[in-house]
C-alpha cells in the first residue's frame, strides 16, 4: 500500500496560529505585567508623602487610592479609611487629582507588539506576494482574495430579456447570428449531416453599432447562459493571472454549456506578437491561453464564442484563422432603412409626437451609429421637457440631430455686425455653390447661430437614399462646395477670414484621396499611394511612395482645389445679386429651411 503523504499547510495557515497566539498572550500576560509595577504601601506611608508633598497624581477609587510619585515613574495603592480631611490635605500638598491612573504595559509587550508583529506580518506579506508572481501557472494558490478568477459577468437564461427585435438596423449581421441560435436550439439537426457550427464568431464594426446588443440577443433567442468579459479585465499587473482567468471562463463556460461566451474589444489581448525584447509578456500569455483553449474546443460542447472589436487588422493571424474564429460578421453603420427602424425602436421608450416623420429624421442622420441614434430620440426628449412639452416633436428630433452633430446653441455668443455678416455670406456660399451644380445633395437647414463645437454656423446637406458610390464628378463638386464659403467673403468683401478652416480640411482631405486612393489621377492612373489603417476609428493613412513622388502629389492635390475654388468664386459671381439677397435674409432670420431657401433662390 502506498503511503499517502499529507498536504502541507500554507504559511498563512501558521501566521494565522502566530497570531492568535501573540493575541492570548497579550490578554493573559498584561494585566500581570502591568500590575507588577504597582507597589502596595500602608495608608501611613501614604499620609507621610502627602506631607512631604511626593505624590503626583491620585486617584481616590471605591476600596483604594492609586497615586503616583511625584515624578510619575512610581505606581502606588493603599486601602481607603474613613478620613473627613483627605481631600483638603491632598489639594494642600499640590497633588493632581486624575480621573484614571493607566497602568503602563510592560517594556517586553510594548517591543513585542510595536516591533516583532509587525515585522512578522511584513514577511508572511513579501513571501506570499512572491510565491504568487512565482506562479506563472496560476495555480490553487493564486486564487487566493480572487486574483486568478475571470469575474466575467453572467446572464442566466438572458436575464436582460434582450431578442433580436430590440436591435434593428442591422438585419444581415442578425441573419448571420440566427443560425447560431438554431443550433442551439437543435444541435442533432446539424449533427445528423455532420456539420459543426463555428467555435468563435467575430464581430466587426464602428463603435456604436450594436456589437455588444447582438451578442446578448444572440443569448437571449437562445435561451442560453452569457458570460461577458472585456478584454481589458484579463490584463493583470502580474504575470500569468490573465491566463488564468482565461482558463478559469472557458472552465464555468464547459460548466455551464451550452452558453455563449462574450469577449468584448477582444483586440485588447489578441493583438498581433512582434516577438520583439521587452513586449508584453502578460498579454502574450494571456493570447497563447486563448488560443489553447479554443483550439481545444470540441464543435459539440455547446459553447459559442464571440468576440467584438473596431480594430480586426491588429488581430493575430493564429486568432482569426479557421479553427478559433471561423466566422466574421460586419456590423456596420445602418442604412437609411435602419437608421429609420432604429429611431422606431428608441421612440417607444418616450412619448413622440404622432406626426413625427422619422424618414426625414433618419435621411438628416445619414452616418450615424446606433448609438448617435439613441442619444438623438434621448435629446429630443430632454428637449420637450425644457420647453414644457408632454411630447417630443419633429423640430425636437431635428434640433437633437443638430446637438449631436455641432453642438449645443451658445446662447452666450454674441457676435459684431461685421462677423454676422462674414457668416451669413459665408454660409450662404456654400448652399449657393451646391444648388448651382448638378448631382449635389440637396440644402435642409442653414443656420448662423453659433455652437459649442466652435461652429459660428453651417449648412446642412441630405442626401435622397443610400449612397455608396461617387463619382469623380462628384467629389469635384463636394470640393467646390466646401470651398464655396471662403469664395462668398472674397466675392462680397474682397479678405478671407479664418472661418473657412474646416472647409480646408476636409476639401484637401477629399482632393488627397482622389490622388492617392481612388485612382482619379491621369498621372498615377490606378496605383495606389496611400494605406489606410483603423478603418472602423477614423481610417488613418499614411503614404506609401517616394519623396518625389509626394511632391507630385501635393502639388495635384492643390490644382485639385484651386480648380475647384475658382468654380466656386465663378458660380457665385454669375449669381451676386441672389448671393446679396439670400445673405441679407439669412442675416435677419438667422436659420432658414432649405425650402425657404430655394424659393428665395428661384424667385
Amino acid at each position: 500500500m502506498n503511503e499517502v503523504t499529507p498536504p502541507k499547510k500554507p504559511l498563512l495557515y501558521y501566521y494565522t496560529l502566530a497570531l492568535l497566539g501573540l493575541m492570548l498572550f497579550n490578554f493573559l500576560a498584561m494585566p500581570y505585567l502591568a500590575q507588577r509595577r504597582v507597589q502596595e504601601v500602608d495608608y501611613g506611608t501614604f499620609m507621610e508623602m502627602t506631607e512631604k508633598q511626593e505624590i503626583g497624581q491620585v486617584e481616590v477609587q471605591e476600596n483604594q487610592i492609586l497615586f503616583t510619585s511625584q515624578d510619575g515613574a512610581q505606581i502606588y495603592k493603599t486601602g481607603l479609611m474613613n478620613d473627613p480631611e483627605l481631600i483638603y490635605r491632598l489639594r494642600e500638598s499640590g497633588a493632581v487629582f486624575a480621573s484614571e491612573i493607566v497602568e503602563e504595559m510592560s517594556p517586553f509587550l510594548s517591543v513585542l507588539l510595536s516591533w516583532v508583529l509587525p515585522i512578522l506580518l511584513f514577511v508572511g506579506l513579501g513571501q506570499m506576494m512572491a510565491k504568487r508572481m512565482m506562479n506563472k501557472a496560476g495555480g490553487s494558490n493564486s486564487m487566493m482574495f480572487g486574483m486568478g478568477r475571470s469575474n466575467a459577468k453572467v446572464y442566466v437564461k438572458s436575464s436582460e430579456g434582450i431578442k433580436f427585435s430590440d436591435v434593428a438596423g442591422e438585419d444581415e449581421a442578425k441573419e448571420n447570428l440566427t443560425e447560431i441560435v438554431d443550433y442551439l436550439h437543435n444541435p442533432e439537426k446539424y449533427r445528423e449531416i455532420g456539420a459543426s457550427m463555428p467555435k468563435g464568431i467575430l464581430l466587426v464594426g464602428p463603435p456604436g453599432t450594436g456589437k455588444t446588443m447582438l451578442a446578448k440577443a444572440v443569448a437571449g433567442e437562445a435561451n442560453v447562459p452569457f458570460f461577458s468579459m472585456s478584454g481589458s479585465e484579463f490584463v493583470e499587473m502580474f504575470v500569468g493571472m490573465g491566463a488564468s482567468k482565461v482558463r478559469d471562463l472557458f472552465k464555468q463556460a464547459k460548466e455551464k454549456a451550452p452558453c455563449i461566451v462574450f469577449i468584448d474589444e477582444i483586440d485588447a489581448i489578441g493583438k498581433k506578437r512582434d516577438g520583439q525584447m521587452g513586449g508584453n509578456d502578460e498579454r502574450e500569455q494571456t493570447l497563447n491561453q486563448l488560443l489553447t483553449e479554443m483550439d481545444g474546443f470540441e464543435g459539440n460542447t455547446g459553447v459559442i464564442i464571440l468576440a467584438a472589436t473596431n480594430r480586426p487588422e491588429s488581430l493575430d493571424p493564429a486568432l482569426t484563422r479557421p479553427g478559433r474564429f471561423d466566422r466574421r460578421v460586419p456590423v456596420e453603420l445602418p442604412d437609411l432603412q435602419g437608421r429609420e427602424e432604429i429611431l422606431k425602436v428608441h421612440a417607444k421608450k418616450i412619448r413622440v409626437d404622432q406626426g413625427v416623420d422619422f424618414r426625414q429624421i433618419a435621411r438628416m442622420a445619414s452616418g450615424a451609429s446606433g448609438a448617435e441614434l439613441a442619444n438623438i430620440v434621448n435629446e429630443a426628449a430632454l428637449r420637450a421637457v425644457r420647453d414644457g412639452r408632454q411630447q417630443a416633436t419633429q423640430s425636437d428630433l431635428e434640433e437633437s440631430i443638430e446637438v449631436v452633430i455641432a453642438g449645443y446653441q451658445k446662447k452666450n455668443a454674441i457676435l459684431t455686425d461685421q462677423e454676422k455678416w462674414t457668416v451669413a455670406y459665408h454660409e450662404i456660399g456654400h448652399a449657393l455653390v451646391a444648388a448651382k451644380q448638378s448631382q449635389s445633395a440637396p440644402v435642409q437647414k442653414i443656420t448662423i447661430i453659433p455652437r459649442t463645437s466652435g461652429a459660428l454656423g453651417y449648412t446642412m446637406q441630405v442626401e435622397e437614399g443610400n449612397r455608396y458610390l461617387m463619382t469623380r464628378e462628384e467629389i469635384e463638386n463636394k470640393i467646390a462646395t466646401y470651398t464655396g464659403g471662403r469664395a462668398a467673403e472674397e466675392v462680397a468683401f474682397g479678405t478671407v477670414s479664418t472661418g473657412a478652416a474646416n472647409d480646408i480640411e476636409q476639401a484637401t482631405k477629399l482632393a488627397r484621396a482622389m490622388v492617392t486612393r481612388y485612382g482619379m489621377s491621369e498621372d498615377f492612373d490606378m496605383v495606389a499611394l496611400e494605406t489606410v489603417s483603423n478603418q472602423y476609428l477614423g481610417g488613418d493613412a499614411s503614404l506609401a511612395c517616394s519623396a518625389e513622388t509626394q511632391t507630385q502629389v501635393d502639388r495635384q492635390v492643390v490644382e485639385l482645389v484651386k480648380k475647384q475654388h475658382e468654380k466656386a468664386a465663378a458660380i457665385l459671381r454669375e449669381n451676386r445679386e441672389k448671393l446679396d439677397r439670400l445673405a441679407r435674409f439669412l442675416y435677419e432670420r438667422e436659420t432658414i429651411t432649405g425650402e425657404e431657401f430655394m424659393e428665395l433662390l428661384n424667385a
